[in-house]
């Protein structure tokens, strides 16, 4: 799925989970396959730096303004997730 197909319509989690999943991987330095939505980003060395990072994808390309620090709460991609999906609605 494109950036511009993931914001052309609403954002779901549906939608949400497999763009997140492919930047983790991509920060990671793995394959996607190998991201599990419940495992802690820190598992995959993400640190502060991919952090920040992150977040600027997140708000480049889904248009959702969030604090790196929401990465240490929010920490697996699959919270994350939802907690992306709750913004979109709002």
């Amino acid at each position: 799925m494109s950036d511009a197909d993931l914001t052309a319509t609403p954002l779901t989690a549906e939608k949400i989970q497999p763009w997140l999943v492919e930047r983790v991987a991509h920060y990671a330095m793995i394959p996607a396959e190998e991201i599990e939505a419940d495992v802690p980003l820190a598992q995959y060395g993400l640190d502060s730096v991919y952090a920040f990072a992150l977040c600027g994808d997140i708000e480049d390309t889904l248009g959702l303004l969030v604090e790196p620090i929401l990465l240490w709460d929010v920490d697996t991609v699959a919270a994350l997730t939802t907690h992306l999906a709750e913004l979109a609605a709002v």
